[in-house]
């Protein structure tokens, strides 16, 4: 399994089993990490983590304070599709893997401007 990225018209593959996507939050500048598994059965997001809580930002019940990251698991089926929308108040969106993390812009080739992004599981 692979993800594909697409955005404005380009799609990436990227060989990759695993990932986190990790953005800042527009209105707090609050550092938010996902962990996302690609499946036969679509995107499966297995762990959140925010580095703080703040307007629309409130962890759930279960999520835990841990090294300064409130954590938790969330129970949901795995998504067909991720849209990604992109705002330009806050940085772009990041998808790290083995340690190295790139923008969305770097992944697609250029600049995504306010272009939604759409990540799927391809084969």
């Amino acid at each position: 399994m692979s993800l594909c990225v697409a955005s404005a018209g380009v799609v990436k593959t990227l060989a990759l089993a695993a990932f986190t996507l990790t953005w800042t939050h527009s209105i707090e500048k609050t550092e938010w990490q996902e962990d996302w598994r690609v499946t036969p059965q679509g995107l499966e997001l297995t762990q959140a983590r925010v580095k703080g809580t703040g307007a629309g930002m409130e962890p759930p019940p279960e999520a835990r304070l841990i090294k300064g990251w409130f954590q938790w698991s969330p129970h949901q089926s795995p998504h067909r599709e991720v849209i990604l929308g992109n705002s330009g108040m806050a940085g772009e969106w990041r998808i790290c893997s083995d340690g190295a993390c790139r923008t969305l812009s770097q992944i697609i080739g250029h600049d995504v401007g306010p272009h939604p992004t759409t990540m799927i599981a391809c084969k």
